[in-house]
């Protein structure tokens, strides 16, 4: 059975007058789309990949005005991953209203990250060739608002891992290994939680909405411990 789009409509706050661009960034590869006379989502998400990471870039070049073009890449990279694609993607419902083969929909694609994410891109090259540049970023910013009003110390906790990876290998200590201790949560609003070990020791755990987020709070914790026993040694 289709999905009532009119709801997926007023959930995006928009809609659409060419109803086929629409349901083609619903459609997945695996679909039957020839069947139903539409193409797939991927010409749109390449389109819709270019517009957020254009959008997202104006957004963060006005709210952080002293800082260079290095690190606005390295934010814009942060808030427009994967993970974070695949949480907002999944904070509107969006995995309901993917049109599937019957391969991906007995394999749950419905809640892959890279789906999620991708069709997401898709709908916003959707709206953009619909409506214009002006309403896909009125979506945009509507629904990375709350990311990229994070605080900027919080969107360094993105490079947690990678100041870990350093701090250890400075040291001679091997490599750190992530571990999933649980998840949690309906299928739309998942939480994991990771702990990080060095030598088959725990140094750190960590939560989130995401198993990148909660890898990177386990980095950050095992961080935080590593600069407190180095303070106490001082």
């Amino acid at each position: 059975m289709e999905p009532d789009l009119n709801e997926l409509e007023q959930i995006l706050d928009y809609q659409f007058h060419n109803k086929t661009v629409f349901r083609q960034a619903l459609t997945h590869p695996s679909h039957e789309h020839e069947r139903a006379g539409t193409g797939d989502y991927q010409r749109l998400e390449f389109l819709g990949d270019a517009i957020l990471g254009m959008v997202l870039a104006e957004a963060l070049y006005q709210r952080f005005p002293e800082r260079d073009e290095g690190v606005l890449s390295r934010y814009r990279s942060q808030v427009a991953d994967q993970d974070t694609l695949a949480d907002i993607a999944r904070g509107i419902g969006l995995g309901r209203f993917i049109r599937l083969g019957r391969g991906e929909e007995l394999g749950a694609g419905r809640e892959k990250d890279s789906i999620l994410a991708d069709v997401l891109e898709a709908l916003i090259a959707a709206i953009y060739l619909d409506g214009g540049l002006e309403q896909a970023r009125r979506l945009i910013i509507r629904l990375f608002d709350q990311v990229l009003d994070l605080r900027e110390s919080t969107l360094k906790i993105n490079d947690a891992k990678s100041e870990l990876q350093e701090l250890l290998s400075a040291r001679h200590l091997p490599s750190p290994q992530y571990c999933l201790l649980g998840e949690s949560g309906p299928p739309h609003n998942r939480l994991f939680r990771f702990q990080v070990l060095v030598d088959g020791t725990v140094i750190g755990e960590g939560e989130g909405r995401s198993k990148k987020i909660a890898q990177q709070a386990a980095a950050a914790q095992a961080l935080k411990n590593y600069l407190s026993k180095t303070d106490q040694a001082t």
